[in-house]
């Protein structure tokens, strides 16, 4: 009775690292804690380092927090912005420093004293809409490094899992994602944030090539191996759909580090997964030979593929850093806002992944990768107008 109940655990873990469902499930979670990481950052950057680096510029000025007196001219000029969204007017000193502005709540604009200390803005406005502006390429930068450092670590780790499996790179992945979520919840300077971001680029690059490579090699059949993948594309898209709405709402009523220590907590429980069913220790090489990269280049469809892939998610990559901070320049919008902007795009990736799944080796796949593109480029296009 006792071996039986001793040797039950031990039969599950043999069952488990045998099922290729469990294998679906792991990918899943995987690519779930990737993308929440890659959107939960996308509204807390911007109003963090906006925060952090006025409250330097001011305090190295000698301005309180709450405070920001006058250096202008004794007749200053004064522009204004109008805002449709809360239906006020700013009112922005051209002779200020970085744009100083002081907003009312009605149409009407109130013009700034002469002299003496400036209440805070009301209505979530920017105290310094110059200075929000400077944020967006130094944010977009940001951004880009988690995708440049993947597009550079990529390459190398297809050829690496050909080599010693799928196992290892997989783990690999996990411990460095984790390494990056703890650094995004306790960094309070740029040059930190970059290197969070850069390791986050390297972790999701053997994630999902690992992941993905170990899904296609344990559902062989043509039909289970699109189901499957629209499955594990499903965590990615879940994943794109609560990062940004969570991170916003989580830093704006419980602060910074909250949702990164959350998905550090469940990045623990993947990797206790994986030890669990991948087996991380085991070198398992592949018995087939990898393609030479040079060859696969040379693919046209290949091309073709990663092509429209790279084009469809320019567009929410070009969002990502400068929605945020339009948001805060023209409608005031608070932090918790900034983030629920996405959850259109997200609904609909998540929704399309598991139906194109299924239609795509129905339909034609090409056909598929067509109206997607053409969907992509008339959203975009209405965007800008």
């Amino acid at each position: 009775m006792l071996r039986a109940v001793w040797d039950a655990p031990r039969r599950w873990l043999q069952e488990g690292r045998e099922s290729r469902k469990l294998v679906l499930v792991v990918v899943f979670v995987a690519l779930l804690l990737d993308n929440m990481l890659l959107t939960v950052v996308v509204p807390i950057v911007p109003t963090f380092l906006y925060a952090t680096e006025l409250k330097e510029a001011n305090a190295s000025l000698g301005l309180g927090p709450a405070t920001s007196s006058r250096h202008a001219l004794p007749s200053p000029a004064f522009s204004t912005i109008f805002s449709f969204f809360d239906n006020y007017t700013m009112a922005i000193e051209e002779g200020a420093p970085r744009g100083m502005a002081w907003t009312n709540g009605t149409s009407g604009t109130v013009t700034p004293p002469v002299t003496g200390a400036l209440s805070a803005p009301q209505n979530n406005c920017p105290q310094d809409t110059e200075f929000l502006e400077e944020e967006n390429v130094r944010v977009g930068v940001l951004f880009a490094s988690k995708a440049l450092m993947q597009l550079l670590v990529n390459p190398f780790v297809g050829p690496l899992t050909n080599r010693i499996g799928y196992h290892i790179p997989m783990f690999a992945g996990f411990v460095i994602m984790f390494l990056s979520t703890v650094m995004f919840a306790f960094s309070g300077t740029y040059t930190l944030l970059f290197l969070a971001r850069t390791l986050q680029g390297i972790g999701s690059s053997f994630s999902s090539v690992a992941g993905l490579g170990m899904l296609a090699s344990v559902y062989t059949d043509d039909y289970e191996r699109g189901r499957a993948m629209g499955i594990a594309l499903g965590g990615l898209a879940l994943g794109l759909l609560a990062g940004a709405p969570f991170g916003s709402v989580m830093y704006e009523f419980v602060g910074k580090s909250a949702p990164f220590l959350i998905l550090a907590f469940l990045a623990l429980l993947d990797g206790a997964l994986q030890l669990c069913i991948l087996q991380p220790s085991k070198v398992s090489p592949e018995s087939a030979k990898g393609t030479p990269l040079l060859t696969l280049l040379k693919d046209p469809y290949i091309l073709v593929a990663a092509g429209s892939i790279c084009f469809a998610n320019m567009g929410v990559a070009m969002l990502e850093p400068t929605l945020p901070i339009w948001m805060m320049q023209t409608m005031c919008s608070p932090e918790w806002q900034l983030g629920l902007a996405f959850l259109p795009a997200s609904v609909s990736y998540l929704i399309g992944t598991n139906i194109f799944g299924v239609l795509a080796s129905r339909t034609g796949r090409w056909l598929c990768s067509l109206i997607g593109m053409v969907v992509v480029g008339t959203s975009l296009l209405c965007l800008g107008i």
